[in-house]
């Protein structure tokens, strides 16, 4: 599995490890950056729906919620496809391809070409079900990247830093041209027409990470390098109750589903657009400084990544996710007690209350950054579990069935949010940036930004208790899997003789 002359090794332990160039781990990130792409772009989906298709706020909540429940049904139908697929020119580069023109087809039709035409709630709808069709197919090819790539557990971290760094960074440059040049070229509202220059900017930027990402795998992307160490002469085709062996049966991927599950659901609705357009444009009371300040609290976070990558590295992936969670909680906590003893409008105008919010957010940002690599390296671990545990390697099959529970739990992220707003009087119209602060939308708006993240992190604490995947415990999942590997090939010899 892995040509030698292409790919590097090293050993550790008497284990030989496989390693990949820098280069093609930076590159081969790029497949984050797309899904990010789409992220920012459809944060924007309630005000598409609202200003361009007439659609009210608590109907858009819905609707958004059910796409968001097809989305985890459509991952283990592609997860299997992707994992039965194998054609001679692999099948990662083409999945993704295929998967990033529908999602692009149908936001240009959404955002830019039907948009504010008199269309209605069916149409959006159609379009809607239509991304998250093309999105599942480039986003579960993408996710088994990080497995491919390498196995080695000081390298592995690092190919999540690059993945988290365009986790932050895509969303972040992308933020920043959507509040900072056009929101206030459109006049500060979200209309149809700012709403359709952002898709324009979000799907260009997506085609060039598609692009960077097809050439870094093109050296891995090969039919060989998709088996796995069963012992039969020709592996069984992947099926449903695959999946559900998975579910009942990996411990770790139990573990891990709690974990990432909550605080994808908490994060989602924290960063959803009227979430933070309370926070920034109204309790803050500046969309495009409160933007600023949180891009200059960002950027030298992502030094956090690659201090959290080397600890993950000497001490594993689980204790990396319980460090850095404390650190989560503890500096959220500061901060919700800052906005309830300061007038929040002084981080806006007077510079040490500025300073203080600015360190304040490094921090998170960066711990938040650190939790989400050692996530993603450890989703490459539990590929690497269930192919000791069951001899079979689906890496499709393991994230499809994770993103399939995490998107049905997470799906409710964008009601939650709609549904909050809506209790406080947003039932018809959305938050603008221009609307009068009030004890409501303030207490709302911290409940949703930081009150939901904070019990997320408590159940990642819990869920890490009971995970299997310490350091020593991949150490000897790695060793078995190498042993299995060299004793197949000793039994083709022999057969061969």
């Amino acid at each position: 599995m892995f040509g030698k002359k292409k790919e590097q090794s090293v050993e550790t332990n008497g284990i030989v490890y496989r390693r990949a160039k820098t280069w093609r781990v930076a590159l081969a990130g790029c497949s984050s950056g797309i899904g990010m792409c789409f992220y920012v772009l459809l944060g924007l989906a309630s005000y598409v729906a609202n200003e361009g298709y007439g659609i009210a706020t608590a109907v858009v909540g819905i609707i958004l919620t059910a796409t968001r429940i097809l989305d985890g049904v459509t991952d283990p139908i592609i997860a299997i496809i992707i994992d039965k697929m194998n054609t001679r020119f692999g099948k990662i580069r083409i999945l993704m391809v295929a998967g990033w023109l529908i999602e692009s087809l149908a936001v240009l039709i959404m955002y830019c070409w039907a948009s504010g035409k008199g269309h209605g709630i069916v149409l959006f709808v159609l379009l809607y079900c239509l991304y998250v069709i093309g999105y599942t197919m480039c986003n579960v090819t993408a996710q088994i990247v990080p497995a491919m790539l390498a196995n080695d557990p000081k390298q592995r971290p690092m190919v999540g830093v690059w993945s988290t760094a365009y986790n932050y960074l895509v969303p972040m440059i992308l933020n920043i041209v959507i509040t900072v040049i056009l929101l206030p070229k459109y006049g500060n509202v979200y209309s149809v027409e700012m709403l359709a220059a952002s898709c324009i900017v979000c799907v260009a930027v997506s085609g060039v990470g598609l692009l960077l990402c097809s050439i870094a795998v093109s050296d891995i992307d090969k039919p060989e390098n998709f088996v796995g160490v069963a012992s039969k002469k020709k592996a069984e085709p992947v099926k449903v109750k695959d999946m559900w062996e998975l579910v009942k049966s990996n411990r770790a991927l139990q573990t891990f589903i709690v974990a990432a599950s909550s605080d994808k659901i908490a994060s989602q609705t924290a960063s959803q657009a009227v979430v933070t357009t309370m926070l920034f444009g109204i309790i803050i009371g500046n969309m495009q400084l409160g933007t600023i300040l949180s891009v200059i609290g960002m950027l030298p976070s992502i030094i956090f990544a690659f201090i959290g990558a080397k600890y993950a590295g000497k001490h594993g992936n689980k204790e990396a996710m319980v460090t850095w969670t404390y650190v989560c909680i503890t500096v959220a906590a500061v901060l919700v007690v800052l906005f309830i003893f300061i007038d929040p409008t002084l981080i806006a105008t007077t510079l040490p209350m500025m300073i203080v919010y600015v360190l304040l957010t490094l921090v998170l940002n960066g711990a938040k950054m650190c939790v989400t690599m050692s996530s993603n390296a450890m989703m490459a671990d539990i590929i690497d579990y269930e192919l000791d545990r069951s001899g079979k390697f689906i890496p499709a099959a393991v994230t499809g069935t994770y993103s399939f529970i995490d998107k049905l739990v997470s799906s409710f992220s964008a009601a939650i949010a709609t549904g909050l707003v809506a209790l406080i009087g947003y039932r018809h119209t959305m938050p603008q940036p221009t609307d009068p602060s009030t004890p409501a939308i303030f207490w709302m708006t911290m409940s949703m930004y930081f009150g939901l993240p904070l019990i997320g992190w408590v159940c990642t604490l819990c869920a890490m208790r009971e995970t299997p995947l310490s350091k020593e415990k991949m150490e000897e999942v790695q060793k078995s899997i190498q042993e299995k590997k060299q004793a197949e090939v000793e039994k083709v010899i022999e057969e061969m003789k």
